[in-house]
């Protein structure tokens, strides 16, 4: 029998858990919470010392899966050294405060909050004396969940010294008469603050209260959020009031973002005009500008801003960065080219619902200055292939979004695979074809990390061939392929066949696709040294018309052992549904078909990137004893490897 650190065959050779134990800990502490699970799965030795290193580690972020209490418990020892946490509580509550809220801790982001009550505002405020930077969402969103005006007085009463605060969840639920009064106890040091929703009433009372008997205008406004520098907010109604009290109140903002959704078609009194527009920027500081008006609930514009309006903001913004416009429906070519004559310095530009936008807005682009790395020109149905042209002389640039542009053809591809610095592309709805998608091959598919055609309706199964036969393709992250209907089994075969290692494949409602496909994607292999299907984090499948039990079987372990969030239709398959989620409880499954991967904050516009580990056993260490899952269904299954090379 071989002897410790000696081999089967009589060599001797070192072993990793000879290594000294403080030598582990000193390698260990560098890495991150997944990585450090990973290492307790290899061996007693390690397991041993990651148990001591959670003790200490500065940084814990577990934000992909949301463990239970006792799951975290045991990850979560008294730890002064605690500098960082961030944390899924989609299944904690109230009882996990005293393992979350930390004295030490100087950043804190908790999402998913739904099943807390105020109580975690105020025991916060309470512990953590030396909180930087605070993040969270969702809080008592649950029934039977409150938050109460002494709640927020706590939290920022008792942290003198945060920096940055984010509050996702709705404000304006707090009394309108004493929001003022508490928002003065907030940190001087306060410099960033987002909120996830609050009327416009109560921002221009918090930023232009009513004055006490014995103070001055000037006590009053210096008094209250002195130092902010960014200000995003998702409010009832952008209007005029709120827009100049802000721009006169906050004398360092840089940035602003506000985006609204309104439940009725705003009065003049409750909507932005030209006049508010030239109140933009009074003290010049102002870097990013975003101003969105979302259809979430209500098709309207800003109807009362026009060409001039633009022309006036356009005075004052010579040394913006970044301009994000949604809903302007009445400014033409014209007003938006005097952005681009004023901002020489703007390298983001995103318009959105530009009725009026036509080619003529690039038509001089090449004269300018401009060196634009991200450009959005999301439901500008005006615009051709010809303005794709013009913008491609832009040559540095990183993210092109022209979802629902429905005139653009494979022209514009033609234009765009001169792009080749290109990182994300989002296609969806246009006229493209698969010969077009082929002009991105090889030099552009190359450098994008996220890839939409969602919607496409004139590519087919030959649209993946057309893509990556021939490539190897290691870069991308993200793969959008829903809504095609004349996407099929033997496109996914393609897919899987490149061995492209995406993250994020989503394919929701393409009714040709079924149950060969998952079989075929749980038994593809990225790498010969790596487990089947071990790259996929996401996988939609909502509304897929082939998919039925036997694609479930699939969706058990020992497959696609790194997923972490799946869409499939509950209503057809509610049994097979329920006992997956039993079988991975870290899994998120969706059946509603909401989408998956989305931030809350910008779910519209934004882009969703993941940076992803290389290794995840983290479920492995977290759940040991799912071992004895209810597999007997795999026995017989036959392997995908047979359509595979």
């Amino acid at each position: 029998m071989a002897t410790e650190g000696e081999s089967s065959d009589g060599s001797t050779s070192e072993s990793l858990d000879l290594l000294p134990s403080a030598l582990l800990g000193t390698i260990f502490a560098k890495l991150d919470v997944s990585s450090i699970c990973s290492c307790a799965t290899t061996c007693r030795t390690f397991r041993a010392c990651v148990s001591h290193i959670l003790s200490f580690i500065p940084t814990f972020h577990l934000l992909e899966v949301a463990p239970s209490l006792d799951l975290l418990s045991p990850l979560m020892p008294p730890n002064p050294y605690m500098k960082s946490l961030k944390v899924d509580c989609n299944r904690l509550d109230n009882s996990a405060i005293r393992t979350l809220v930390r004295p030490s801790l100087q950043e804190l982001c908790l999402i998913n909050c739904a099943d807390f009550s105020g109580k975690l505002l105020s025991e916060i405020g309470g512990l953590c004396k030396d909180l930087r930077s605070l993040c969270l969402g969702s809080v008592a969103e649950n029934r039977g969940r409150a938050i109460h005006i002494s709640d927020l007085e706590e939290l920022l009463s008792g942290c003198t010294h945060l920096e940055a605060l984010v509050l996702m969840f709705d404000v304006s639920l707090f009394p309108r008469h004493n929001v003022a009064q508490v928002w003065t106890l907030a940190s001087e040091k306060l410099t960033s603050l987002e909120i996830g929703y609050i009327s416009s009433v109560m921002v221009t009372e918090l930023l232009r209260p009513n004055l006490g008997f014995h103070q001055s205008p000037i006590q009053i406004q210096l008094s209250i959020l002195p130092n902010i520098q960014k200000l995003c907010l998702s409010v009832d109604y952008i209007t005029d009031t709120m827009v100049t009290t802000i721009s006169r109140g906050l004398i360092s903002l840089t940035h602003l973002d506000l985006r609204d959704a309104p439940l009725s078609e705003p009065s003049v009194t409750l909507d932005l005009t030209n006049n508010g527009l030239q109140q933009i920027n009074q003290y010049g500081r102002l870097k990013h500008l975003s101003l969105i008006r979302s259809q979430e609930f209500l098709l309207t514009y800003f109807r009362r801003v026009n060409d001039l309006g633009l022309l006036l903001m356009a005075d004052k913004c010579s040394n913006m960065e970044s301009i994000c416009l949604g809903g302007f429906c009445r400014v033409t070519d014209t007003g938006f080219k005097t952005i681009f004559h004023a901002c020489s310095k703007l390298y983001k530009l995103k318009v959105s619902h530009g009725t009026q936008l036509t080619d003529l807005i690039f038509h001089d682009i090449s004269a300018t200055s401009l060196s634009l790395l991200h450009v959005s020109l999301r439901w500008c149905s005006l615009l051709t292939n010809q303005a794709v042209a013009n913008l491609a002389c832009n040559k540095h640039l990183k993210v092109l979004d022209l979802r629902c542009c429905r005139n653009l053809g494979d022209e514009s591809l033609r234009a765009i695979r001169t792009l080749t610095k290109l990182k994300a592309l989002l296609l969806d709805g246009s006229d493209i074809s698969d010969v077009g998608l082929s002009f991105l091959r090889p030099t552009v598919i190359q450098s994008l990390v996220s890839l939409s055609v969602r919607g496409c309706k004139k590519l087919t199964d030959k649209c993946i061939s057309a893509l990556f036969e021939g490539c190897s393709i290691t870069e991308l992250q993200e793969l959008d392929l829903s809504n095609l209907p004349s996407l099929s089994d033997n496109g996914v075969l393609l897919l899987a066949k490149s061995r492209i290692p995406v993250f994020e494949l989503r394919m929701r409602q393409c009714p040709l696709i079924g149950d060969t496909s998952i079989m075929a994607l749980a038994s593809m292999q990225v790498d010969e040294e790596r487990w089947h299907g071990n790259s996929l984090r996401l996988l939609d499948l909502f509304n897929c018309g082939g998919i039925t039990q036997l694609s479930f079987r699939w969706l058990k372990k020992p497959y696609f052992p790194r997923l972490r969030w799946l869409g499939v239709t509950g209503s057809v398959n509610r049994d097979m549904v329920d006992a997956l989620a039993r079988t991975r409880p870290f899994l998120h499954v969706a059946c509603h078909g909401e989408e998956l991967g989305v931030e809350q904050w910008d779910s519209s516009d934004g882009l969703y990137m993941h940076d992803y580990d290389e290794e995840d056993e983290l479920e492995q260490w977290l759940w040991e004893d799912d071992g004895d899952t209810d597999d007997e269904e795999m026995v017989g299954a036959e392997p995908m490897e047979q359509f595979l090379p």
